[in-house]
């Protein structure tokens, strides 16, 4: 079958309302954008140049409508996104740290987004891309994870690559168990996997990363992992090699919310470059430099949805960052 798009995915697509400035009176202004962790992906995606392609709900009302025209605007195909009178689209209010790092609350009970379908997925869409992309928000519901595992059998059946990022948001589940379900269904299924530090110790119980991960991979037969440690970078895993890379760093660090998304996206992007057969260290560690750049970039912005950076962006800052790099050494000489 004629390949059509590059990479489709499945899950939440809803509005960020980010915790922005304190206005004069003292009360919290937040600045509402597209959001959803799948699209994010997508995005970064669209913006290297690929041709993406979305499934889901959101809720015919003002918001679904906006979020609807946005990722149109940005190129990402919206064939499989339905609008339903039955639930709202879902909000989420996202507070921050010193430190950029978010805490979330959730309105979403239910969310247009929780009310796919199995029925409602277009298989055939599944069969044109190259890769699959899910995370487990999907699983919060039953309609949607019959939907969710029914698109990746389709991936599996149509013999596409399949990509899968946990982004556990612990207070939509009821039971943190029924979160460890999830992520072990994903990873059972992934050919690419993008995990957190956090979402590693949620899963094994085990702070020592390089031993989480003995265990990840023994239990589960993973080709390609990539692990993100926000501040402290982010790690590859790759057969029996393991690649490490520095995170960049920011000083105007204003939100993180989409870091890990921009990350993904450039590492779909590898991977539709390189494959997955016959990896060399040095291409890895190029991927995880580019793809931690790009992820330093979106945390001076919000709403990373509709301000991903392209290319040449990414490149000009690693530039200047080696370049600021290089000048220090010299004059610490």
């Amino acid at each position: 079958m004629e390949t059509k798009y590059d990479v489709i995915a499945l899950g939440e697509l809803l509005i960020d309302f980010n915790q922005a400035a304190l206005n004069d009176n003292g009360n919290y202004l937040y600045e509402a954008a597209a959001g959803g962790a799948p699209c994010n992906v997508l995005s970064m995606l669209q913006k290297l140049g690929r041709k993406t392609a979305f499934i889901g709900k959101v809720g015919k009302d003002s918001f679904g409508e906006y979020l609807k025209e946005t990722i149109e605007d940005i190129g990402i195909n919206t064939d499989n996104l339905l609008m339903t009178s039955a639930a709202n689209t879902s909000l989420a209010f996202v507070s921050r740290n010193a430190y950029g790092d978010r805490c979330f609350q959730f309105y979403r009970d239910p969310g247009a987004d929780m009310l796919l379908r199995k029925d409602e997925v277009i298989a055939a869409n599944i069969a044109k891309s190259k890769i699959f992309h899910f995370g487990t928000l999907s699983f919060t519901s039953t309609d949607t994870k019959e939907a969710t595992c029914y698109a990746v059998e389709c991936a599996e059946e149509a013999g596409k690559l399949i990509s899968f990022d946990p982004n556990i948001r612990i207070n939509l589940w009821n039971d943190p168990q029924e979160a460890r379900k999830a992520m072990d269904y994903g990873l059972k299924k992934c050919d690419i996997l993008k995990i957190s530090d956090e979402e590693l110790f949620f899963l094994t119980g085990i702070r020592d990363q390089d031993e989480a991960m003995k265990i990840l991979k023994a239990t589960y037969e993973i080709p390609f992992i990539c692990l993100t440690m926000g501040r402290n970078g982010s790690c590859a895993y790759y057969h029996d090699r393991k690649v490490q890379m520095n995170a960049f760093v920011q000083e105007k660090t204003v939100d993180t919310t989409g870091a890990g998304d921009t990350f993904m996206g450039c590492v779909l992007n590898f991977v539709l470059d390189h494959g997955l057969d016959g990896l060399e260290e040095e291409e890895i560690r190029q991927m995880l430099r580019f793809s931690s750049a790009a992820a330093s970039i979106i945390t001076t912005r919000y709403g990373a949805l509709k301000v991903m950076p392209d290319q040449e962006e990414i490149q000009k800052y690693m530039k200047d960052v080696l370049t600021a790099d290089v000048k220090r050494k010299l004059k610490s000489i």
